[in-house]
């Protein structure tokens, strides 16, 4: 007899073994679903897969999605309907199988050209910045937000998936996702250029150690801005030491 587990237990394919396709096919797999293969063309990205996940079949796309009950596109966002169009036309989709992006840029429409052939579509977006090391990013998809749209029925099903991750599901439909990937757009560029200008002036002055000194003022700036909002007063009074 089958435990509650075992009986939800899906067999999933993953297409693209970057940063963020080696970590979501790590948490799947921790989270007891079974990882049949990861597509990729690169040799590099094909070794990590076998470092990281040993035992894991690498296959062509058109082999990866036939016979699972999930399939994990994460690749660019510009790239998924060309892919998918391409899958359909070889007839390679099978009715009933969960089809999944990770883009931000989109919801599940980039999915509509596969509707014809019964698959059912979610956008499954984690709202972290991903490092290429495949042990920090799974334990940093833990607790982290995860951005999830879906058709209504089969929204829970969206926001199962993104728990079973380790985050915290997100509704963000489609006619949302273009400020929401400009502000993740933002968040993550803006951020690094900030904190690598902060650390040339001080390295410039000669200060040791300016990331551990900038540190502090930055984790602290970070979380009283997302606590407070944009501050109305001169940038000037945040950081003077005689602030009162």
């Amino acid at each position: 007899m089958n435990t509650p587990r075992e009986a939800t237990r899906l067999r999933v394919s993953v297409i693209g073994a970057g940063p963020v396709g080696l970590a979501l096919a790590k948490a799947i797999s921790d989270a007891g679903h079974s990882l049949i293969s990861i597509s990729t063309t690169d040799p590099v990205r094909a070794s990590q897969v076998e470092t990281v996940l040993p035992g894991v079949q690498i296959l062509p796309v058109v082999d990866a999605v036939t016979d699972v009950d999930l399939v994990i596109f994460a690749i660019p966002g510009n790239q998924i309907r060309d892919l998918v169009k391409g899958l359909v036309a070889t007839e390679s989709l099978n009715r009933g199988t969960l089809l999944v992006h990770t883009s931000a840029d989109y919801g599940y429409e980039v999915f509509d050209e596969a509707l014809g052939a019964g698959v059912v579509p979610m956008a499954i977006h984690p709202a972290m910045r991903f490092t290429g090391f495949s042990s920090i990013d799974r334990a940093r998809l833990v607790d982290s937000y995860i951005a999830v749209d879906a058709p209504r029925a089969v929204l829970p099903v969206a926001q199962t998936l993104a728990i079973e991750l380790g985050g915290e599901p997100v509704h963000v439909p489609s006619e949302a996702r273009t400020k929401y990937a400009e502000a993740i757009s933002v968040a993550g560029t803006f951020t690094s250029l900030i904190v690598g200008q902060a650390i040339t002036l001080l390295e410039d002055a000669g200060i040791d150690k300016p990331r551990n000194l900038l540190g502090g003022i930055f984790r602290s700036s970070l979380e009283e801005s997302l606590r407070t909002g944009v501050p109305e007063i001169d940038p000037a009074e945040l950081f003077d030491g005689d602030n009162q």
